[in-house]
């Protein structure tokens, strides 16, 4: 592949409508007149979902050694369901095709980040100049789908999101399969790769540190609309979220030093306590929506400095089913737990305790953090200085 140019529009387009669909599923939902319980229902079985798709289309991916198939199939189902879901207004209707698009649209995840990945390592270029343009498409669409349902109404999501997933089916078809080991695929080696007690802590503290991040994406929207806030105000929020991605995915190369991705990870961890925690006191929806500028600090921090780290220690085999495992537990498990919880907790007690509830284990993912970096980080820190 002679440019990554295909690649950064895809990115662009696909991470448009997961900012169609993660952040205002669940505002979508709201104005059909769900209640937060219900809300959790649909967002939390679509994370089961996400549990047994990821690693269907991982698994394919890495056996049939081709992401570019996988991702044109997946598009087009993703494209046909996600239509007749923002157009349904019946219960029934939405869950059966909210849970469709999770089947369909979640598993692209992996496969993307996967895609970048190579793709850079081919190219010479840092992961973080591809995946920039995924935060550029996340922001532009967040901004520009509080309006639209704004002005045109909730259901105008159903062509909005219908045509996108035309665009990326169009862009993808202009990608060539990205560059695969030579190595077999063996069930043996995976068992190996899981069976790793460094593996094995490492996700368990994605694990923990990845159900804040969610119930938040989940519920953000519906806090900033019970405080006044309006459906701009929510799409201006994850703007600004996804803004600070931009900057931080673009000068991943200058920051995420191999070696010192625990201790990165740590550091996100602090400010994701941080943000949670005055997310809990704040009872001004413009002020909440403002606070979601620590996304620079916390999300794509962790999440860059979690996939470097993953293909440090993951068999080259197994690449695109790692990155399936991780994406599994920040996007999948996680997402059960903070949609049924967080449902739950919020209608029962309020968002104020929810924040609290979260900004606690945020904390407890920090002290785990740190204690990772004590055990496994100075070691491979003075390791990648050496072979400096």
């Amino acid at each position: 592949m002679k440019s990554a140019a295909p690649v950064k529009m895809f990115n662009f387009l696909y991470f448009a409508l997961l900012a169609l669909f993660i952040p205002f599923l669940p505002v979508f939902l709201d104005n059909q007149g769900l209640s937060p319980s219900q809300i959790g229902f649909i967002v939390g079985t679509g994370g089961f979902i996400t549990i047994f798709a990821q690693p269907l289309w991982g698994m394919i991916s890495d056996r049939t050694k081709t992401i570019r198939k996988v991702l044109l199939f997946l598009l087009i189902g993703a494209t046909i369901v996600g239509y007749f879901l923002f157009d349904s207004t019946s219960y029934g209707m939405l869950i059966l095709f909210a849970m469709l698009v999770y089947f369909f649209l979640m598993p692209i995840d992996p496969l993307t980040e996967s895609l970048n990945f190579r793709v850079s390592e081919g190219l010479g270029i840092s992961y973080g100049s591809i995946r920039t343009y995924g935060a550029l498409g996340y922001g532009v669409m967040s901004l520009v789908t509080g309006y639209l349902m704004s002005y045109f109404g909730a259901h105008s999501l159903a062509l909005t999101f219908a045509g996108i997933g035309i665009c990326c089916f169009i862009v993808i078809l202009r990608i060539p399969d990205a560059p695969v080991t030579s190595k077999p695929v063996t069930i043996e080696g995976l068992k190996r790769f899981l069976s790793n007690r460094e593996t094995l802590l490492f996700l368990l503290l994605v694990f923990i540190s990845s159900i804040p991040a969610r119930m938040n994406d989940t519920f953000l929207g519906v806090y900033i609309r019970e405080l006044g806030g309006s459906t701009e105000l929510v799409g201006q929020s994850f703007f600004l979220a996804a803004a600070c991605e931009i900057v931080v995915f673009a000068l991943s190369f200058w920051w995420l030093r191999p070696g010192k991705e625990l201790l990165i990870i740590t550091i996100s961890g602090a400010f994701y306590f941080i943000r949670f925690f005055l997310s809990a006191w704040i009872t001004d929806p413009h002020l909440l929506a403002y606070l979601q500028i620590l996304q620079l600090l916390t999300f794509p921090v962790f999440y860059s400095a979690a996939i470097q780290y993953l293909y440090r220690i993951v068999p080259k085999e197994w690449r695109a089913t790692g990155q399936t495992v991780l994406a599994l537990l920040f996007f999948g498990i996680s997402s059960i737990i903070a949609s049924f919880v967080g449902g739950a907790v919020y209608e029962a007690f309020g968002a104020h305790t929810m924040y609290l509830s979260v900004s606690a284990m945020s904390f407890v993912g920090m002290l785990f953090g740190f204690l990772l970096f004590r055990i496994y980080g100075k070691s491979q820190l003075t390791e990648s200085q050496s072979a400096e």
